[in-house]
């Protein structure tokens, strides 16, 4: 007799190339979209800084030019990504590209004027940040629905490319214009980069997922995106560690001008030491592939952060430019492999629904940690020296890498969208908006199993609100032993009915494991009721 054995299908392979996802033509359109508005960003940001040294002396001046570019991100993240997750995110991506191109002209207009002064100058650094708030987010949303999710690494890798090739690019253009026509022709060119961004972002045809429930309110949208993180501990682990490391490797973005200053160099000198960080993150991006073929997404951010920290102190303490630039390289090296494990780390812990909510509060917390950081090594400098502020931060960032170790960035976790079940149909017609809506499930657990079930339900209480519940409880029937009833609360009746699209593969298989401890005949009894609101008379 024969007998047919299944074998499981081998895990996909990672691509060995990190340039394969450049193969899809519309990822390959997104991406160069992505790489000219990080061109023009970088451009904004260096001239900026530039102009704010001819304005002011002062130190902490010319660090917040970083404050004001970060902290909009930081305070609009959040409201970014819930209009990123409830609206076209096309549209919303080619309105972020017409706001810059605006400010853009602003700027051009006043540094023309001659009516630039410290305060107005982060003013409209402050306002560019406003469209990068706005930017980052759907971005990030979108891309992985550009690649498949084995390339998704791959793809995030060539986006940190696209980001310090921008790093290279933009300085070394704003350096050209700055010293052959001046720094405002370089919002000039900044303008016309972003006006053509939108008009290719125009262009890109974008199915948009249909769904016969009405939108997420604003409000209601926010809250779920800080809840879902608030609940998720890999997303809690990646926020806290980015957040650790962008407070302490902002110290050389914040303070480059200065250093090329105290080293006795110019705007050429400036334009180098900010093109060698991005040179470094480059080199580094391409290395990524191989680097997660022999270590695991700790390893890496751990080795990244302790490259950084040298490369800080190298700078801090370096005699001339010669020295200063390889010391750059290294901590643009390491800056990128840091950024990129702990951003695949957040886009896996995160399914599509609320992708771009997720990656916003991930954005606020590098944006948050690079203005804090910006503020704090400023000051330092102001009080002590540029090279004491630098070898600060670089001790620092070695005592927090300890602290922050065991907040592991490993583990996948299945987020693939399923619809295992058909949604309810209420005995009476129900309104959307009708609500709250109380939902109750009923097991039966045997006692050898109580310890077992409490654990099971430990990660249903995070899956339940995750997903969109405003509060969960379970109860133990204290005449019915073995008895359990649980109970969440959605607040409306479309809110409960969009959790029957959000269900994914980790969903179905806890699931699972909560009825495998069922123990009564048939499945666990869901009752479904919604609030009533009587009217006294």
């Amino acid at each position: 007799m024969s007998e047919n054995i299944s074998v499981p299908e081998p895990p996909p392979v990672p691509p060995a190339s990190a340039w394969v996802p450049l193969r899809h033509r519309t990822f390959r359109m997104l991406w160069l979209v992505w790489l000219a508005s990080n061109i023009c960003m970088w451009m904004n940001d260096v001239t900026a800084a530039w102009i704010m040294t001819s304005l002011t002396t002062s130190p902490t001046l010319i660090a917040l030019v970083q404050t004001a570019s970060s902290m909009p991100v930081f305070l609009l993240g959040l409201p970014s990504g819930a209009l990123a997750d409830i609206v076209d995110r096309r549209r919303y991506f080619m309105v972020t590209q017409f706001w810059i191109a605006t400010n853009a002209a602003v700027i051009y207009t006043a540094s023309l004027a001659g009516i630039l002064t410290p305060a107005v100058l982060l003013m409209l650094v402050f306002s560019n940040g406003i469209g990068l708030a706005m930017r980052w987010p759907v971005y990030a949303a979108i891309l992985p629905e550009l690649l498949p999710r084995i390339e998704l690494p791959a793809g995030l890798a060539l986006n940190a490319v696209a980001v310090n090739g921008a790093r290279v690019a933009g300085p070394l253009v704003a350096g050209m214009i700055i010293t052959s026509a001046g720094s405002a022709y370089v919002f000039a060119l900044n303008f016309v980069v972003s006006i053509v961004a939108g008009f290719v972002l125009w262009r890109w045809k974008r199915e948009a997922k249909a769904s016969v429930l009405p939108g997420e309110r604003f409000i209601g949208a926010m809250r779920l995106g800080f809840q879902f993180v608030r609940e998720s501990q890999r997303m809690r682990n990646a926020i806290v560690r980015t957040a650790t490391f962008f407070v302490h490797s902002t110290a050389l973005l914040a303070l480059i001008p200065l250093v090329a200053t105290r080293l006795g160099g110019g705007a050429g000198e400036y334009t180098l030491l900010f093109s060698c960080l991005g040179v470094g993150a480059i080199f580094s991006a391409t290395q990524l592939p191989r680097m997660r073929g022999k270590w695991d997404r700790d390893q890496i951010a751990v080795g990244g952060s302790v490259l950084n920290a040298f490369a800080t102190a190298a700078v801090a303490f370096a005699p001339n430019t010669w020295v200063a630039a390889p010391a750059m390289f290294a901590g643009g090296m390491g800056w990128i492999v840091v950024a990129n494990s702990v951003t695949v780390a957040a886009q896996l812990a995160l399914p599509d629904w609320v992708r771009a909510r997720g990656m916003s509060i991930y954005q606020m917390a590098i944006m948050g940690g690079s203005a804090l950081g910006a503020f704090v090594w400023g000051r330092l400098a102001e009080f002590t020296s540029v090279p004491t502020s630098l070898a600060i931060a670089s001790v620092s960032m070695l005592v927090f890498v300890g602290f922050t170790r065991h907040r592991t960035l490993e583990g996948i976790e299945d987020h693939t969208p399923t619809h295992p079940f058909d949604e309810p149909v209420p005995a009476r017609p129900v309104d959307p908006d009708d609500g709250p809506v109380l939902v109750t499930i009923e097991y039966f657990i045997g006692e050898e199993r109580a310890a077992e079930f409490d654990a099971v339900m430990a990660e249903t209480r995070g899956a339940r609100l995750r997903a969109g519940a405003i509060s969960w409880s379970l109860f133990e029937d204290l005449e019915k032993p073995g008895r359990f009833v649980e109970y969440f609360v959605c607040a409306t009746w479309a809110d409960y009915l969009r959790r029957f699209d959000r269900f994914t593969a980790a969903d179905e298989k806890l699931h699972e494991r909560r009825h495998a401890l069922h123990i009564a005949e048939g499945p666990p009894r869901i009752s479904r009721l919604v609030a009533r609101h009587p009217v006294a008379r």
